[in-house]
């Protein structure tokens, strides 16, 4: 009904209510508006995924494998094997509101063993800030907090508005898990698990500083939320807890082999001290990690140093035990000015974050009032009993984390020659462009393709995550070969090869892409306990999924850099963030294969950007 009083007169004061009752009203429905009338994700027809997985492994696999791949192709489908597959996903995609995703979280996440930290986390930075001492630490995380408090107020009044790609709306699911979220070890298969529902939301954050976690409640008695003032006072309060540096440092073993820590938790939480502990830190909004200052390096090593930091921590002398990496979102504020996050990717895709440290970002530049100040509670300190069983996990997990510090090898390139602007002048995808170049660096690096992994989001569809776009393509090779040979039309095949990748990008957000298909076929068989079809058990099938170049564009208003580790031992995690007039690149690589160099990558990327923009610019100036 309408806020009118007995006469049914609205007087002018109940008119302004009624207005911002009536925003309230229809601005409720706003981030599950299309919630419901999203449609379901398609399974593609089965003989174009097999015409397009042969068309993928025709720069990447030799003619005799080809050949071998192409009989067991006519087979699967012919066979009757392929159909009956088929046939089973369409039921499952008639019975469920997404046939994929509870499959890709399984498969991607919560069934991989590698460790989290550097193998699925992706990291973070943003602008390095102008302090340098704990006060401007704390000031600064306590904007960040109320930034991701009033984030907060959005998502759970429902009012974070619906994005759009090319006018259709997206599934906004993925906001509703980043926060009060966190990852469960277990013995074979972890879980995710979300403490938003129910009348017990969770009113804390975790901040851990010097290895030591606290609760601090966000929230006063009447609901509101601290303001910046409150949060800096108790983040004072634990700073002064938390001054003696030599605790045990609990949460390096969230780093692990998600096994070795699901040994490790299940005999941490026997004790109902740490149980308790461990929960309070599970059902937090949110983590802050207070970090010590890192060792000083030049102004041009500096953001490959802190995205490394973003990604690990540093090591165990530095800030790799001053984390829980189960935790979905962990925003780590450095003394010495460096502050970035990282998540835990099971529950959502970069998107979300990357809307979500705008919004933080343009909040925190608003000035803020001073508001009077109330005496706050103690934050509490979580207490920990320390076994020698305990111990020993604790001493192996910081071993452990120091061999993955010093394999990672992280290049972040500030390509400051153009942006995104130049392709767009010239009528090309800027992402096609920045993707046809990671093609060149690579052929010119290795005079071989590779197979290559773009993440493509699939949030059209209800409860959609990703499927991939696959950037090596007969069109890319074409391309990659001609920049070597002057007398070749260059510009032609470029132009070609970035609309192949433009045309295949469409096919992946609208659902028709292979790689997700494929892998629906493969659970399918297992689901129907039936013998593998051959084309899972084929060397193509092998090497069209050893993805030597694992990439992903994460575009953001903020200036930030997003990293992540390889996918493949001897592999390349590169991640952009193409801005109007620059582009920032971040680029991981292992110090243990011999053939890899992510700064060498870095530099042959740089180099391909630049051949590229002269080839345009050539052809123009040739034009006139």
């Amino acid at each position: 009904g309408t806020p009118q009083d007995n006469n049914t007169v609205v007087r002018d004061q109940d008119k302004t209510k009624f207005k911002l009752w009536k925003y309230l009203y229809f601005a409720s429905e706003r981030s599950f508006a299309h919630q419901e009338g999203l449609p379901k994700l398609p399974v593609p027809p089965l003989r174009q995924t097999c015409e397009r997985y042969l068309a993928t492994l025709e720069p990447i696999v030799s003619k005799e494998e080809l050949e071998h791949t192409r009989q067991l192709v006519q087979e699967f489908l012919k066979g009757g094997v392929g159909e009956r597959l088929q046939k089973g996903l369409e039921r499952r995609a008639r019975k469920t509101d997404n046939w994929l995703s509870e499959w890709w979280v399984q498969s991607a996440y919560l069934d991989c063993r590698m460790p989290v930290a550097v193998y699925t986390s992706p990291g973070v930075v943003l602008p390095r800030m102008h302090f340098e001492d704990r006060q401007g630490q704390m000031r600064f995380a306590a904007k960040l907090i109320a930034g991701v408090l009033d984030f907060k107020k959005l998502i759970d009044s429902e009012n974070l508005p619906v994005e759009y790609l090319s006018g259709k709306p997206l599934c906004m699911d993925q906001y509703y898990k980043i926060l009060c979220s966190c990852r469960i070890p277990g013995p074979k298969r972890d879980t995710v698990v979300h403490y938003t529902h129910g009348k017990m939301a969770p009113t804390h954050i975790t901040v851990v500083h010097n290895f030591q976690f606290f609760v601090l409640d966000v929230y006063n008695s009447d609901g509101t939320p601290l303001t910046v003032d409150q949060i800096y006072m108790q983040l004072e309060k634990v700073l002064n807890s938390s001054l003696q540096a030599n605790k045990e440092p609990i949460g390096i073993l969230t780093s692990q082999h998600r096994n070795t820590w699901g040994k490790a938790y299940s005999n941490l939480i026997k004790d109902k001290t740490n149980k308790e502990s461990v929960r309070a830190i599970q059902k937090s909004i949110f983590t802050v990690c207070l970090d010590a200052p890192m060792p000083r390096v030049s102004d041009e090593l500096y953001l490959s140093r802190v995205a490394a930091q973003m990604l690990h921590g540093g090591g165990a002398r530095w800030n790799s035990g001053n984390r829980w990496f189960d935790k979905t979102l962990q925003f780590i504020v450095g003394e010495d000015g460096t502050c970035g996050l990282v998540y835990e990717h099971a529950p959502a895709e970069g998107p979300p974050i990357v809307f979500l440290i705008d919004y933080v970002v343009k909040y925190m530049n608003i000035e803020m009032l001073r508001s009077p100040m109330v005496p706050l509670a103690m934050p509490q300190k979580l207490r920990f009993s320390i076994t020698s069983e305990i111990k020993r996990d604790i001493e192996k997990a910081k071993q452990n984390m120091n061999i993955m510090v010093h394999d990672l090898d992280v290049k972040v390139l500030m390509f400051s020659h153009f942006g995104k602007n130049l392709p767009k002048q010239h009528s090309l995808s800027p992402d096609a462009f920045v993707q046809m170049a990671l093609q060149l660096a690579y052929f010119r690096m290795y005079n071989i393709c590779c197979s290559t992994y773009e993440s493509a989001s699939l949030r059209m569809f209800k409860y959609g995550r990703t499927d991939a776009i696959r950037s090596t393509t007969v069109d890319s090779l074409g391309f990659v070969q001609a920049m070597q040979d002057p007398t070749k039309q260059r510009l032609a095949l470029l132009q070609k090869a970035v609309q192949t990748h433009k045309e295949n990008t469409y096919n992946a957000i609208h659902g028709q892409a292979i790689d997700r298909h494929l892998l629906g076929l493969r659970m399918q068989s297992i689901v129907d306990l039936t013998s593998m079809p051959g084309i899972f058990m084929d060397t193509s099938y092998a090497v069209a999924h050893h993805f030597n170049l694992s990439t992903s564009q994460v575009g953001s208003k903020t200036d930030c850099v997003m990293c992540f580790g390889p996918m493949v031992p001897d592999g390349y995690g590169v991640c952009y963030n193409p801005m109007d007039e620059h582009i920032n690149i971040a680029i991981t690589a292992f110090n243990s294969c011999e053939e890899t160099n992510a700064a060498s990558f870095a530099q042959a990327v740089e180099d391909a950007l630049l051949d590229m923009r002269a080839l345009l610019e050539d052809t123009a100036r040739t034009r006139q």
